[in-house]
C-alpha cells in the first residue's frame, strides 16, 4: 500500500466536530482489541505481583523503580547532572545524559500537578502511553489490513504485541511504551497523508529514546519518496516541513547532551561509550552468542537469542509480504532491528530495544487472521503463558539489567 499524498485541508466550521466524531468511532472499533490488550497486561502484572508478594518484594517498586526506572525517577526529581563511576567495571562511567528527556519531563509534570509521587507518575505515564500505542497499532493495522481480513488482523496485531515474552516492559516506568505510541501514530499519519503531523510526532518521539531515530528515518524516507513520485507534492509545504521536523527532536537532544557533557558536538556518543554501549555492527553480539554456545549462562540470554532470531525472520517475512508493506513501516522496522542487533553490551536488553518494532508482528498477525479459531486460541494461549511466566522471571528472578 503506497503512502498517500497529503489530503487537502477541510473547511473549518464543522470540520473539528467531524474529526471528533471520527475519533470516537475509531475508538469504538478499537475497543475490543484494547480490552484484550488490557486483559493481557493486567493478567501479566497480577501474575508478577503475586509471585513478588510471595517472595517478599513490592510489585510497585519492581515496575516503577528498578534499573533504568531509577535513573528516570532521578532525572524527574532533580534534573540532569548525576555521573557515577561503575563500582564493578573499570572504565565504565554512568552519566544520566544517556537518557532522553521526554519521559522524565512528563513524569515531573504529572507529579507536580497531581498528588502522585514520581514513581507512581512514571507508571501512569507508561500505562497511558501503552494504551495509546495499542490503539495506534490497531488503527494502523485496520487501515492497512482491514481488507480482506476485517478487523481480525488488527486485533491480533495488538494482542500479539501485548503478549510478547518481554511485554512486562510495557507495564514498567520505561520509555518503550511512550516511544511506541508516538511512532505508531507518526506512521499512521504518513499512510493517511498527514506529513506535517508525522513530522511533529517524530520530533517528540526523538526526545524519548535513542533508537527513536528510526521514526525520523521512516518519515524522511517517506517524504522523499513522495516528492520523487508526485510532482504536485513538491509545492506542498507540509511535506517539506514534516521531513524537516522529523529528526529535530533526536538531533537536538544529542547535540545538547554532547555540549552539556563537555564533549562537544558528538559528546553524547562518548557518554554512551562510557556506559559500555556503542554500535559495532553486531560483533559483540556474535561473541556473546558464541559464549552461549560453548558455555552456559542465565536463561534470559538464551531467550534473547531466540527473540533476535525470530525478529530477523519476521523482518524478512515482512519485506516479502504481499501486498508490500508501506515504505515507512519497513524502514522503521529495519532501523530498529539494525540498532538492536548491531549495538554492543547489554545483551539481555536487546528484546526491550525491539519492543517498539511492532511491524515485525504483521506476518504472524496475518497468518493467524487466516487460521482456524482453534489455532488462534492455541497460539495466543501459549504466548500468554510464556509472556506471564517470563515477565515474572525477568522482574523477580533474573539479575541482569533489563
Amino acid at each position: 500500500m503506497p503512502v498517500r499524498a497529503p489530503e487537502p485541508r477541510p473547511a473549518s466550521g464543522s470540520a473539528r466536530v467531524r474529526r471528533v466524531e471520527r475519533a470516537r468511532e475509531a475508538l469504538r472499533r478499537a475497543a475490543p482489541a484494547l480490552a484484550f490488550y488490557a486483559a493481557a497486561r493486567l493478567t501479566g502484572m497480577a501474575t508478577m505481583a503475586a509471585w513478588a508478594w510471595w517472595i517478599g518484594r513490592h510489585p510497585r517498586t519492581l515496575l516503577g523503580h528498578s534499573w533504568d526506572g531509577i535513573w528516570y525517577a532521578g532525572i524527574a526529581r532533580h534534573g540532569y547532572g548525576l555521573v557515577l563511576p561503575s563500582p564493578t567495571t573499570r572504565g565504565v562511567v554512568f552519566n544520566d545524559l544517556a537518557f532522553f528527556p521526554l519521559f522524565p519531563g512528563l513524569v515531573r509534570a504529572l507529579s507536580t500537578v497531581t498528588p502522585l509521587t514520581v514513581v507512581s507518575s512514571g507508571l501512569v505515564v507508561a500505562w497511558l502511553s501503552a494504551g495509546a500505542a495499542a490503539w495506534g497499532i490497531y488503527a494502523l493495522g485496520e487501515r492497512l489490513y482491514g481488507q480482506p481480513y476485517g478487523r481480525r488482523a488488527a486485533t491480533l496485531l495488538v494482542v500479539l504485541w501485548g503478549l510478547l515474552p518481554h511485554a512486562i516492559v510495557q507495564s514498567m516506568a520505561y520509555t518503550e511504551p511512550l516511544m511506541t505510541a508516538l511512532a505508531v501514530w507518526a506512521l499512521y499519519a504518513l499512510v493517511t497523508g498527514r506529513p506535517l503531523w508525522a513530522g511533529a510526532l517524530s520530533l517528540l518521539a526523538g526526545l524519548s529514546r535513542p533508537n527513536a531515530v528510526a521514526v525520523a528515518a521512516a518519515v524522511v524516507c517517506s517524504c522523499a519518496l513522495l516528492l520523487w513520485r508526485d510532482r504536485s507534492a513538491r509545492t506542498n509545504w507540509r511535506v517539506w516541513a514534516g521531513a524537516a521536523l522529523a529528526p529535530l527532536g533526536w538531533a537536538g537532544y544529542v547535540v545538547w547532551a554532547g555540549f552539556r557533557s563537555g564533549g562537544g558536538l558528538f559528546g553524547y556518543f562518548e557518554v554512551q561509550r562510557l556506559w559500555g554501549s556503542r554500535f559495532d555492527f553486531g560483533k559483540d553480539a556474535l561473541r556473546f552468542v558464541r559464549h552461549l554456545i560453548v558455555g552456559r549462562d542465565a536463561m534470559a540470554y538464551y531467550v534473547t537469542v531466540a527473540i533476535i532470531a525470530v525478529a530477523l525472520v519476521s523482518l524478512a517475512l515482512l519485506a516479502l509480504e504481499r501486498p508490500r508493506p508501506p515504505l515507512p513501516l519497513l524502514v522503521y522496522a529495519v532501523v530498529l532491528v539494525v540498532i538492536a542487533v548491531g549495538g554492543s553490551s547489554y545483551f539481555a536488553s536487546k528484546p526491550r530495544f525491539l519492543l517498539p518494532a511492532f511491524p515485525l508482528l504483521v506476518p504472524a498477525a496475518l497468518a493467524l487472521a487466516r487460521a482456524r479459531p482453534r489455532t488462534v486460541l492455541t497460539t495466543v494461549g501459549a504466548m500468554a503463558g510464556v509472556s506471564f511466566f517470563y515477565g515474572t522471571y525477568l522482574l523477580t528472578v533474573a539479575r541482569m539489567p533489563m
